[in-house]
C-alpha cells in the first residue's frame, strides 16, 4: 500500500488541476466512483500524533541523554490509547 502526505491528499480533492496529467484521467475516475459513497478525506496535523508530541516535548525539557526501556509514565496512557487503535481528535472552537 503506498503512503502519501494527508495534507496533499486533502490538497488533491480540493485541487483536480493539481494532479499529474498521467494521473488525471484515473484521478477523474476515481472522483466520479465516490460519488456514490460515503467518503471522508480529513488531515490530522502532526500534532495529531499525541505520543509523538508528547516524547517531543519531554525531549526539550532534557538536558542530557536519557533512555526508556518502557513508556514514560506521563504518556502511558496517550500509548495504550494509540495500541488500542482509539482515535485523538483534537477541537478547536473559531
Amino acid at each position: 500500500m503506498a503512503r502519501t502526505n494527508s495534507m496533499l491528499l486533502v490538497m488533491a480533492f480540493k485541487a483536480a488541476h493539481m494532479i499529474p496529467c498521467s494521473l488525471r484521467n484515473r484521478w477523474i475516475n476515481c472522483l466520479e466512483l465516490i460519488k456514490s459513497m460515503n467518503f471522508l478525506v480529513s488531515h490530522i496535523f502532526r500534532e495529531g500524533n499525541s505520543c509523538a508530541d508528547s516524547l517531543a516535548s519531554l525531549g526539550l525539557d532534557c538536558n542530557e541523554f536519557v533512555w526508556w526501556n518502557h513508556p514514560p509514565a506521563v504518556i502511558r496512557s496517550e500509548v495504550v490509547r494509540n495500541m488500542l487503535g482509539m482515535p485523538n481528535f483534537r477541537f478547536t472552537s473559531f
